[in-house]
């Protein structure tokens, strides 16, 4: 991060308001093209894409030099099946059916990769029509599976990625996926866990985006407050139904052809269809610039739960902790954790703040080397960050509520080490 950034940033933040981040509209819809990669750095995706919070396109030579554009792809730009059979035909993964509707999201099983593939391969021949349906390969942590492989390499514009950096520390999760599916296959209508950013490329295949802009969601909500489970379906013209559909804005478009990327922006909900045989590979991300909006998701989660069993808040003596508990069913994270996650993410940047890098360590694939290499006022920005919405978690009611005995340090004291972290950093 440059200085004009850092300061660009500063501004931002100082007077921000994490419900209006991703409010603003796209004149006529357009999203920019990034062609070049030679021209376009990090400061300019941070600047201009980040902290406004819109989506972009980069262009096919982003993704040219990754090892499953080599060879995952036949040449004339189908999945080679072959290949991935060979690499990882043993493999279990997790496939949707999109032709069935199980709540609001489709219904999933695990299958072997081999017995997808020749799925895939049958239905292609049968004129993508099976008895089986339209079978879809969704959130598979090939990466953590396959290691070793030569996949891909996340693009320095990527690289703030606290999510990943906090679930690789605690070894239990993470949030980067592969996706494979045949023409036709869809996503319904949704918005990313914790109101993240992502990033989609495409290794083959061509895919259709309909984007609406965070807040957007509201007027396609139902009389029960309940978001529609495919957003191009004609009975949200059914004002009986959906009485505020007419207020709502048309969706923004894109069509992702082979190779490129999508940049989707903190809190877009958006329906995904692939037009083509399609394999992707996709993050889930939160940074500085949007981990407002993940704190004000959970503070929403909470309130919703409460709100489901108030009626039992006399009867049960733990009733906050309970709570919790089933917060973090539904969303996978709860206030204690969170603290965790930003004390994580905290005390990463202090590390490298007072001790840097060894050319060893500087060297590897690391979340250090990452906040290495994208500079010290990048780790301050981040420091600035976990500790504004760290003073507004310890402030929470709901979180004062809880045991914090377990938490360490307490949360004052990491405040107090977080803030003489960036003092001595801007000296």
């Amino acid at each position: 991060m440059d200085r004009a950034t850092f300061a660009c940033s500063t501004a931002f933040f100082r007077d921000y308001n994490s419900s209006s981040q991703g409010a603003f509209c796209l004149p006529g819809g357009h999203v920019d093209f990034i062609e070049k990669v030679e021209s376009f750095s990090y400061s300019d995706f941070f600047r201009d894409y980040l902290i406004p919070n819109h989506p972009c396109i980069f262009s096919a030579k982003f993704t040219e030099d990754w090892g499953s554009r080599r060879n995952w792809v036949t040449w004339d730009g189908k999945p080679n099946f072959d290949y991935l059979l060979q690499k990882f035909g043993e493999a279990v993964v997790p496939v949707a059916n999109c032709d069935v509707k199980e709540y609001n999201s489709n219904p999933k099983e695990q299958l072997p990769f081999k017995e997808y593939i020749k799925y895939w391969k049958e239905y292609i021949k049968n004129g993508y029509r099976s008895s089986r349906g339209c079978l879809y390969l969704k959130d598979w942590h090939l990466s953590r599976a396959f290691p070793e492989q030569d996949v891909y390499t996340t693009p320095v514009y990527f690289s703030s990625d606290w999510l990943n950096e906090y679930w690789d520390a605690i070894a239990v999760d993470d949030y980067r996926f592969v996706y494979m599916g045949p023409r036709g296959s869809w996503t319904p209508f949704h918005a990313d866990v914790f109101r993240s950013y992502s990033w989609s490329a495409n290794i083959c295949g061509r895919k259709k985006w309909l984007l609406y802009p965070a807040g957007q969601e509201e007027y396609l909500k139902d009389r029960h407050g309940n978001l529609p489970f495919d957003v191009t379906a004609p009975n949200l013209q059914d004002r009986n139904v959906y009485p505020r559909y007419n207020q709502s804005q048309p969706p923004v478009e894109i069509v992702q052809e082979a190779g490129e990327i999508v940049f989707i922006p903190s809190g877009w909900h958006h329906q995904v269809y692939n037009l083509e045989d399609t394999i992707s590979i996709n993050h889930n991300w939160v940074n500085g610039c949007n981990v407002a909006i993940m704190w004000c998701f959970l503070q929403d989660e909470l309130a919703a739960v409460q709100r489901e069993i108030n009626e039992w808040k006399d009867p049960i003596d733990d009733w906050h902790l309970q709570c919790q508990l089933i917060m973090k069913s539904c969303t996978g994270i709860d206030y204690k954790e969170f603290y965790n996650f930003l004390k994580v993410i905290g005390e990463n940047r202090i590390s490298v703040l007072e001790k840097g890098l060894d050319d060893e360590a500087s060297a590897k694939n690391t979340p250090k080397a990452a906040i290495s290499t994208l500079g010290m006022l990048h780790a301050v920005f981040d420091l600035k960050r976990t500790v504004k919405v760290l003073t507004s978690l310890s402030a929470n009611e709901d979180f004062k509520k809880l045991d914090l005995t377990s938490l360490s340090p307490p949360p004052e004291v990491l405040l107090h080490h977080l803030k003489a972290a960036i003092d001595t950093a801007l000296l």
